[in-house]
């Protein structure tokens, strides 16, 4: 099914979503259409955030919106629609679309499978009317289903698209890019170099295969590493666990921009609590990168200001490997909370492998070599 022509079946003229890599032709489509118009296609923080704006539109237009995410946000959208959405509450009807990730039968990755079973289920169980879109899925049969969704919207429901992999297509390209010339893979290298063999949380996405394939490129243990392969926006926060508990070790988090704004208020938390021995590194290439590339709305955030606010002591933003590696000393150094934004460019090896450990296997390690730690 083409992109255009799918979102020409529904109609709607607003949309609101976090970008994923099974829509991602849906999300080329739109920022061809639209670009970033908050008249008419938003990319939010999260999906919860996604659902209220979504609802404000309504309110504000009666038109019914379209939320698009990946399945792995149906977690941040389950309070909204429960407590906001929900006919009991002000009946707001909606239109997701979901990427499919995990789907039973299909192979992805080990943070995807169990979402993956309980995908269809979640919808479901919340009130929330389903249709599957697949490879095979015929306009006429988009078209019938549709014409049934119209019924239950009018009700003050909710209806949701699950799109399976490869489902969508559109044929034309969209660049991505910015003006910053430091590379992700780069920039971690020279974490991974100062460092030395304090632990590391990375955070969602290719910054933590980039860290696997340093190890392996420097010949060391992947034991000092915790791979936050899912859970997006809470590395942070793991990381902040692990250092209010090994206060005589320095922990360093490795995050990105769309993570980061994800779950912005942990920065809060964290800035309150203070942990002397965390340095808390933003790599900030203004895009999802991960899932195509899609932009977030890192670039008009003063991340040092923010995190200043939020109580981070010391808060630096660098833009070269030379400032890079400055901070990275006085980080190291300080027996304080530390904050680095490192401004990032667009783009990752095509030949990027993946880790070749289990979830489970870099858990154990990382724990048992927390073990040997104060």
């Amino acid at each position: 099914m083409n992109a255009e022509r799918f979102a020409q079946l529904i109609g709607a003229d607003f949309y609101v979503g976090v970008p994923d890599s099974q829509l991602k032709p849906l999300c080329n489509y739109l920022m061809n259409t639209y670009g970033i118009d908050s008249k008419h296609h938003v990319i939010a923080a999260n999906e919860g955030n996604c659902v209220g704006l979504a609802a404000g539109y309504h309110l504000a237009t009666g038109k019914i919106p379209v939320v698009y995410m990946q399945n792995s946000g149906e977690g941040n959208v389950i309070n909204p629609v429960a407590s906001l959405l929900h006919e009991k509450v002000y009946a707001i009807p909606m239109i997701f679309v979901i990427g499919w990730r995990g789907e039973p039968g299909v192979h992805d990755e080990p943070q995807h499978i169990y979402q993956g079973e309980v995908t269809v289920r979640l919808m479901e169980d919340m009130g929330i009317q389903t249709f599957i879109v697949h490879k095979d899925t015929t306009q006429e049969e988009l078209e019938e289903a549709y014409s049934q969704f119209q019924s239950v919207l009018k009700t003050g429901k909710q209806v949701a698209f699950i799109i399976r992999k490869g489902a969508l297509t559109y044929e034309e390209e969209v660049s991505y890019e910015n003006t910053c010339t430091m590379s992700r893979e780069e920039i971690i290298r020279h974490i991974v170099r100062f460092a030395e063999e304090d632990p590391i949380v990375s955070t969602t996405g290719k910054a933590s295969r980039e860290l696997f394939e340093i190890r392996e490129e420097n010949g060391q243990e992947h034991k000092y590493d915790f791979l936050t392969v899912g859970s997006m926006g809470h590395s942070s926060s793991i990381a902040m666990g692990v250092a209010l508990n090994k206060p005589g070790s320095k922990i360093w988090c490795v995050d990105g921009d769309g993570a980061v704004l994800m779950h912005m208020g942990s920065m809060a938390v964290i800035g309150v609590h203070a942990p002397d021995n965390l340095v808390h590194i933003i790599i900030n290439n203004g895009a999802h990168e991960t899932v195509g590339g899609m932009p977030t709305v890192a670039e008009h955030i003063d991340f040092v200001s923010l995190s200043k606010a939020c109580g981070y002591p010391y808060a630096v933003s660098v833009d070269t490997f030379e400032k890079l590696d400055a901070a990275l000393k006085d980080a190291r150094e300080k027996e304080q909370l530390c904050l680095i934004e490192v401004k990032c460019s667009i783009g990752a090896r095509e030949d990027l492998g993946r880790p070749t450990t289990t979830a489970l296997e870099n858990k154990k390690n990382f724990m048992d070599y927390l073990k040997q730690l104060s």
